[in-house]
């Protein structure tokens, strides 16, 4: 059966965030910090390194998610966050949520 939702304890999730200036596509491929951060619904934030999912200069990053990341149910955001010698951007934050579990 297919899956649509994420849950709590999921491992392996793959997120993946696109850098834009308006509709345009950012190259980040010489980008030194890359970065995805993740607003849990508590407020804290969880930052996690980032890998390009092609090189970066399709301005895209991905993150699969580990144990402990997805810990908490409810409304959580995502935003990417890239640092070169000129500058730091960040993404447009983007909502999702997290499922409970039947067994929680």
């Amino acid at each position: 059966m297919p899956q649509d939702e994420i849950h709590v304890g999921d491992v392996g999730t793959r997120f993946e965030c696109t850098l834009k200036d308006g509709d345009t596509v950012l190259d980040i491929s010489a980008a030194s910090v890359k970065q995805i951060w993740f607003g849990r619904p508590t407020g804290d934030a969880l930052k996690k390194d980032a890998d390009f999912v092609a090189g970066g200069t399709d301005g895209k990053l991905e993150y699969y998610s580990v144990t402990d990341d997805l810990n908490e149910a409810g409304d959580w955001y995502i935003q990417a966050y890239v640092e070169f010698g000129s500058g730091k951007w960040h993404s447009d934050v983007v909502p999702f949520e997290v499922h409970e579990n039947v067994d929680s």
